[in-house]
């Protein structure tokens, strides 16, 4: 497969400094390294470059950093559709606002194949916020609610040409959520398996009935990875650490059902700050899951020294 690798240094989307370090991070954990022992064929089209910004004032005097994150979100739009013809694309980012570019670019490259786009939302917190709900400010908290087409971006982030539609997005891993957030995500009809789902049912029984139907609807499958999704003793170089995340276990486990669908067909690395991470331990395993899901085994798990 041919892998196009892409970093998005946004940290516009978050008050704490450091996710714009993310992707240079993840190049020197050896991610284009890890792909390519695969047989993967990588190609690094660089660093998205900072977008011009226009004006834009939201009554919701909360609302922190509007006129950078919309300008990302139009160029990271037109970045994930020119990078996936053709390839599997992968982001690195960069918070998780990020995704707000990322999913409508793809959801447009998928509606031009006339495929319907899915995605699997892995983090620790809904991301479900309006530019009205939100009561920190900080926009890597409202993009699936943006890219579901919910009210109150228009005007305000770029248009949303293709939507997706709620049904088709699964939550996975959710341990940290707002009222206002629950009821929004509830309404729209969103599968959310949160951590206690995990616990009672195990990961294979709830991912799977997913994954099928994508397979049913010859679907294109958008995984969104976020940090935070893990538990914080195994992954500390993100700003938003919920403990009860993810074991090493469960999410290589994820990555390697995913990798048995064949369905996935690009990837958001999301809200990796390597300024509170620990001698490159994150960064190392968030490669080590994305090797998990470009084919990598347990038989082929490689020994480390520290």
């Amino acid at each position: 497969m041919e892998c196009r690798i892409l970093g998005v240094p946004v940290q516009e989307g978050s008050r704490r400094l450091g996710c714009d370090m993310g992707p240079s991070a993840m190049r020197a954990a050896g991610l284009a390294g890890a792909l390519e022992e695969l047989g993967h064929r990588v190609i690094d089209l660089g660093t998205l470059a900072p977008p011009p910004v226009r004006l834009i004032v939201h009554p919701n005097p909360a609302v922190n950093a509007l006129p950078e994150v919309s300008a990302w979100i139009s160029a990271l739009r037109d970045a994930a559709r020119n990078a996936a013809r053709d390839a599997m694309p992968i982001f690195m980012g960069g918070d998780h606002s990020m995704a707000a570019g990322t999913i409508p670019g793809l959801a447009l490259h998928a509606h031009a194949a006339g495929r319907p786009l899915f995605v699997l939302w892995l983090d620790a917190h809904l991301d479900f916020h309006t530019l009205d709900t939100t009561v920190s400010g900080n926009l890597h908290g409202v993009p699936l609610a943006y890219v579901c087409g919910q009210p109150g971006f228009s005007g305000y982030f770029p248009e949303l040409e293709v939507p997706v539609a709620a049904d088709r997005i699964c939550l996975f891993g959710v341990r940290s959520v707002d009222p206002a957030e629950r009821h929004a995500v509830n309404s729209a009809g969103a599968l959310v398996h949160d951590m206690r789902a995990v616990d009672e049912h195990g990961i294979a029984p709830l991912l799977r009935p997913f994954l099928d139907r994508v397979a049913a609807a010859n679907g294109l499958l958008h995984v969104s990875l976020d940090v935070d999704f893990l538990d914080p003793s195994i992954a500390p170089g993100v700003g938003t650490t919920v403990h009860g995340g993810a074991t090493f276990r469960e999410a290589h486990l994820i990555m390697e059902m995913l990798s048995d669908s064949g369905l996935v067909t690009s990837l958001d690395l999301a809200e990796l700050n390597p300024f509170l991470d620990e001698r490159g331990r994150t960064a190392t395993l968030m490669v080590d899951l994305t090797a998990s899901l470009m084919g990598r085994r347990i038989m082929d798990r490689p020994t480390r020294s520290y």
